[in-house]
């Protein structure tokens, strides 16, 4: 019987579950959909029972759909920043899950901001003080749900390897704990002061452990025989880098969706330059590899919204209109709709469309949607390349990715080659590939490299000129965008 190893996926609005062969080839998969409650305006919460019964749910459809092939390991690869509080003698979840996109700890974090604590939480995290990391959140759901002795704290791949486990594991990865902003990135320890000012006691939370490393083994978790290896564990994201093989300092991966997210490994921990964020990508026998992150929060969702506002049919047509014209006549337009992420960061920008003048038409405007998403992404990596020293390979996901007009526009705007992956799971991969670490089925990084299935790369075109032009047209138009509001 062959053996594969089962990788978890579980994000926001779906649990996956991938069967991965041990020639990096996806057998089977499954998925079920995770709901998602908005009690109040900014609130977002999800039901730690559905999370779990949805990832039943999954394992169950992928291993119906291959029944020949035998579970040797599980990976996972979970949605970061979510968190939620469980009794530790029963199992019970406390409260909700407080998913990363949740607001409802705004005024503490500005007060905490407001006292003075952020440098020194950068500084030690990597990251900034926000609601949609998890420590304010903690300590939001031990002040209204805290109703148990002995109490768990977690986020949701611990709370997996839980239930995967019988309850016999309460555990996450150096990947996940980076996230907490509980965890001192430089000493690779949950950090005494950080719990104190948040309010969150070290007691409760998980026993933090290498990416690649057997957690625990299946005991009782319904779809799956006892025994099997829970062997991996890493943050979405990290997954996808992961699994793309940017295992060399400087190398990136761009995952294109609603936002974007835009990652490069870095071999130290570097306290991150002003509008990106420095985490823990992944561990592997003890040591952590580091990466700088940027999240940009409107990507591919600016190209409907244009469709939409052209009265188009579809994305497609809009991509056929763009193409109809070489540039875009100045015409500059910038997503900021719900503000800007990384690397400006800022709430209240709005979206604009600048440059017009009696010259430009639909097909212009067309243009300067897609030519958005590329500008947003060197905006970022011109920050990680200077401060990591260069950029080496950059991969590129998620279905935007598939596009060669819009994969051509980034390798201009970057002025580097951009590599696509065959394969859109790249975080199932991630995970996989580390549970076959930890297990044995690959012996090292060597051998998981050449398992990467990439498309050839895509060269930049563009002129030096006139991406120099295009380039300060947006940053004039981004600055428009902060200042008009």
């Amino acid at each position: 019987m062959e053996r594969a190893i089962l990788a978890i996926d579980e994000g926001t609005t779906n649990s996956k579950a991938v069967l991965v062969s041990q020639t990096g080839e996806i057998l089977a998969s499954g998925a079920s959909p995770v709901p998602t409650q908005y009690p109040q305006p900014g609130w977002v919460q999800q039901d730690a029972n559905a999370i779990w019964a949805a990832t039943q749910s999954a394992i169950k459809a992928c291993i119906a759909a291959r029944p020949d092939v035998q579970v040797s390991a599980i990976g996972i690869s979970n949605q970061r920043e979510s968190v939620l509080i469980w009794d530790r003698a029963t199992g019970a979840p406390l409260g909700p899950v407080v998913t990363w996109q949740c607001h409802r700890t705004s005024d503490a974090c500005e007060a905490l901001k407001a006292a003075g604590h952020e440098p020194e939480v950068i500084a030690r995290t990597g990251l900034p003080i926000d609601p949609m990391f998890p420590p304010t959140k903690a300590a939001w759901l031990l002040k209204h749900h805290a109703s148990a002795p002995d109490i768990c704290i977690g986020t949701v791949d611990s709370w997996l390897i839980w239930n995967l486990s019988g309850g016999a594991v309460h555990a996450t990865d150096r990947s996940n704990a980076a996230r907490t902003q509980l965890f001192d990135l430089a000493q690779g320890a949950w950090d005494e002061d950080l719990c104190a000012l948040f309010g969150v006691a070290k007691s409760m939370l998980p026993n933090v452990h290498d990416s690649a490393h057997v957690f625990g083994t299946t005991k009782g978790a319904g779809v799956l025989p006892d025994g099997i290896p829970i062997a991996s564990a890493i943050g979405d994201s990290h997954a996808a880098l992961f699994g793309h093989g940017a295992f060399h300092p400087g190398d990136g991966k761009i995952t294109f969706g609603t936002g974007s997210s835009v990652m490069t490994t870095v071999p130290d921990f570097i306290v991150p330059p002003k509008g990106i964020t420095t985490t823990i990508a992944w561990s592997l026998n003890g040591q952590s590899t580091y990466a700088f992150e940027g999240n940009i929060l409107v990507s591919a969702s600016i190209l409907p919204w244009t469709q939409a506002l052209l009265g188009l049919p579809s994305v497609d047509a809009l991509m056929d209109l763009a193409q109809t014209v070489d540039d875009s006549m100045g015409v500059t337009l910038v997503p900021a709709h719900v503000g800007l992420g990384a690397p400006h960061w800022n709430a209240e920008a709005r979206g604009l469309i600048s440059g017009l003048t009696f010259g430009a038409g639909p097909a212009h405007v067309a243009r300067a949607a897609f030519e958005s998403i590329p500008f947003q992404v060197r905006d970022v990596f011109a920050i990680m390349a200077q401060a990591a020293g260069g950029i080496g390979r950059v991969s590129v996901d998620g279905g935007p990715s598939r596009n060669r007009f819009l994969m051509g526009l980034v390798a201009d705007m970057l002025n580097h080659p951009v590599t696509p992956a065959r394969n859109t799971e790249a975080s199932a991969l991630g995970a996989a590939h580390l549970a076959g670490l930890a297990t044995g089925m690959w012996p090292d990084l060597k051998a998981l490299s050449q398992l990467a299935s990439r498309d050839a790369d895509i060269a930049p075109q563009m002129a030096p000129t006139q991406r120099a032009q295009r380039q300060s047209a947006w940053h004039k138009a981004i600055a428009r965008s902060i200042l008009d509001v």
